[in-house]
């Protein structure tokens, strides 16, 4: 269109006001700013020869802003108009079936491999796209084959984990363990003072007696800035600690021993019964481990009726269990790195850390669909 043709813009306020506004926003970008203030400077009368002098640009693109406002409307012409581009060369059929093989395992298909990664994909759907008519894949590259799969959400490459709910009385359990952990927490609160109590008691087997072979160096200012250790060790063996802790007062209850069968638990329960005085029940909160529930345990309890109360936790939901959240701070404290000399002083270690845990208890809080807990 010549510029003589070009009939002069016509802009109600309310435009004239959006324009403006967005010539003034600085969340805006440069181009749709300089089309608005072309917009706006061609209602206003200026010709363009003098708008494209102002902005230092061709007269082409100042001529193509114009051109839009006045067939689609100021706010049209100041985004790009949809283009046609280039047709779709991939069908629907061609991307359902790369997306068919993407969610099978390599071994599906006669390979060795568990999971995908991007090149060993494209080489399966290269070598078969012929085969199974779809041509159109034949030149598919890593750019092409991510824009498939993300537009699907679909990670070949990747594994997540899930817990299945082994357990049919999953949920009933999960609301049990979380009553007694309301009832504890209201109990707390009111600092009621009653003749029993609630421990959450758990093993944690397999911690390492590691010995250095070579010296350990400290840091030394202007040459070592950290602790150095030879990288070779030796393994004395393992511990198992067995340990239980008081939601009331926060005190750990520990056990150290080689291993976590029935004697060490059992051993484990005479401790808890020499802890509290004879006339209250202790209610133990702890999973269905063999130990808990073997025959030499229940000959045990047999001698103590009415003492323990047990409360089991679902199978696979240790992590309802709050003395996880004690092994958990071991791990990352006094446990962290230990090298030791023996077993006996990978033992003695374990002892005094809880020991310097003990003298400032730390009452764990469970807080977790609490809200939804109500007690009779």
């Amino acid at each position: 269109m010549a510029s003589n043709k070009r009939k002069k813009l016509k802009l109600d306020t309310e435009i004239i006001f959006q324009l403006e506004n967005i010539i003034k926003c600085r969340k805006e970008s440069a181009g749709k700013v300089r089309r608005a203030k072309i917009i706006l400077m061609y209602h206003r009368g200026i010709i363009i020869a003098e708008i494209c002098r102002r902005f230092q640009t061709n007269r082409p693109l100042v001529e193509r802003t114009i051109d839009k406002a006045l067939e689609f409307g100021a706010v049209a012409a100041l985004v790009d108009l949809p283009r046609a581009g280039r047709p779709r060369e991939i069908t629907d059929d061609a991307i359902s079936w790369v997306l068919d093989i993407a969610c099978q395992r390599p071994a599906d298909f006669g390979y060795a491999a568990e999971i995908w990664t991007y090149s060993e994909l494209i080489k399966h759907i290269k070598l078969n796209c012929h085969a199974a008519g779809m041509k159109c894949l034949s030149n598919i590259g890593k750019g092409l084959l991510n824009k498939i799969l993300a537009k699907s959400n679909i990670k070949p490459h990747k594994i997540s984990y899930y817990l299945e709910k082994r357990d049919p009385e999953f949920e009933e359990k999960k609301a049990n363990i979380l009553c007694v952990y309301k009832e504890v927490s209201e109990m707390n609160e009111k600092k009621a003072q009653e003749k029993k109590t609630t421990v959450s008691y758990d093993e944690k087997p397999g911690i390492q007696a590691i010995k250095n072979i070579a010296p350990q160096l400290p840091p030394v200012p202007g040459k070592y800035k950290n602790i150095m250790r030879d990288s070779e060790y030796k393994r004395l063996g393992t511990v198992s600690l067995l340990a239980g802790i008081d939601l009331h007062s926060g005190k750990i209850i520990p056990l150290v021993k080689e291993r976590h069968r029935s004697r060490e638990f059992i051993e484990f329960l005479k401790i808890l019964n020499n802890e509290y005085p004879a006339d209250w029940k202790i209610r133990i909160v702890l999973d269905n481990h063999s130990a808990h529930i073997s025959k030499e345990t229940r000959t045990y309890l047999k001698t103590n009726q009415n003492r323990f109360d047990f409360v089991f936790t679902p199978k696979h939901g240790s992590w309802l269990n709050m003395i996880e959240m004690f092994f958990s701070k071991i791990a990352r404290s006094f446990l962290r790195k230990i090298r030791v000399e023996s077993k006996e002083e990978l033992i003695e270690r374990i002892y005094k850390g809880i020991a310097e845990l003990n003298a400032d208890p730390v009452v764990f809080k469970w807080k977790y669909k609490m809200d939804e807990i109500k007690l009779a």
